[in-house]
């Protein structure tokens, strides 16, 4: 067995006492007896005598008694060293039972290895804890705010109705029904990522033409694109890929929209190709970009991209966290690069077969 962490430690400290002990007998012995024979023989047994005499026998008490402090010693010494990091982790463990998550234990002496793994452990369990109801106070905030300005407009807008305030025929239920695709987008999007992050998402994968795909969901927002002033190129391969289709064209809807959104008017390329085993998507746009930053942080939920655009922007910031959930969920990842004009690069890449 390799000795390591607090076994290692455990078997030094015996050892150390063992040997200590061994020590303390023979040479407190040697001394004992070459005192008491220079003082008086007589206090000592004859060699034919197995009786020890009354001095012998308190030597023996004082040996035993030092022994015993010597070991109290050690073992005392040791068990602080191993219950410090363990009662730092109960009391730890108390105050996140009564709701203080960011209690964190602390390691002490870190040659103890299993003390020392069971703290790490414990503070990044903490840890998730914490940043998982920040987390939680975060979403509902920020669902609270996308679902306060259409609930608001629909309230409003009905109660007026009701009170006679307006006339049916005066109401713009267009404007009311877009309201509503609103917050049924919303809710499709708090379901995607909930499916994504429990590992619940299903995908029906089958080996699919996505340039039909892609080419159905450009023509659908077309006009919307031609009135942001954006002009889209499609380059697609023709290659069949596993994948679900209808999350992909999720994905390619919400690249799409994101880019009528934030992106400024010009040329807007959609790509497919193979590299290597990877079938890779990606939307290239003319500007403005963003920085790196916010580049590394795109993909998060309720994120929102810069520029002068977004603040007229009724976007929900949950469209690229979707696109980087059904990339993870195919096995790939979604990434956001600056283009080589200066605008802003989406890439989404997963394996073109499913791995075995």
């Amino acid at each position: 067995m390799r000795l390591t962490g607090l076994n290692r430690q455990i078997v030094l400290s015996m050892s150390v006492l063992m040997v200590c002990s061994i020590l303390l007998i023979w040479i407190g012995s040697w001394i004992f007896f070459a005192v008491a024979f220079r003082i008086d023989p007589a206090m000592l047994s004859e060699p034919d005598d197995f009786s020890p005499t009354t001095v012998e026998w308190l030597w023996i008490l004082a040996i035993t008694i030092f022994g015993l402090l010597l070991a109290a010693f050690f073992a005392v010494k040791l068990a602080t060293r191993i219950l410090t990091p363990i009662n730092s982790v109960m009391d730890s463990v108390r105050r996140v039972a009564h709701g203080d998550l960011a209690a964190r234990a602390v390691a002490g002496d870190r040659n103890l290895g299993e003390t020392a793994m069971l703290v790490d452990d414990f503070n990044s369990m903490a840890e998730r804890l914490q940043k998982g109801e920040q987390d939680i106070l975060t979403w509902n905030a920020a669902i609270a705010h996308e679902l306060r300005t259409p609930v608001t407009i629909l309230r409003g807008t009905l109660q007026g109705v009701v009170d006679g305030v307006f006339r049916p025929e005066e109401v713009e239920f267009g404007s009311l029904l877009a309201q509503v695709e609103g917050l049924g987008r919303l809710i499709e999007d708090l379901r995607t990522l909930s499916l994504a992050d429990s590992g619940q998402m299903r995908l029906r994968l089958a080996a699919t033409d996505l340039a039909q795909e892609i080419g159905g969901v450009a023509r659908v927002l077309a006009p919307a694109l031609a009135a942001a002033g954006l002009r889209l190129r499609l380059d697609l391969c023709g290659h069949a890929v596993d994948c679900d289709a209808a999350r992909i064209a999720q994905v390619v809807l919400a690249l799409l929209d994101n880019a009528r959104r934030y992106a400024d008017p010009g040329p807007l390329t959609l790509r497919t190709r193979l590299d290597g085993g990877d079938y890779v998507l990606t939307l290239e746009d003319a500007g403005p970009g963003m920085p790196e930053e916010l580049a590394r942080h795109v993909f998060d939920a309720f994120r929102r991209g810069i520029g002068a655009r977004v603040q007229a922007s009724n976007g929900s910031g949950l469209g690229l966290a979707v696109v980087d959930a059904i990339a993870r969920a195919h096995g790939g990842s979604a990434s956001c690069t600056r283009s080589a004009t200066g605008g802003s690069r989406f890439t989404v890449r997963w394996p073109a077969k499913p791995v075995a």
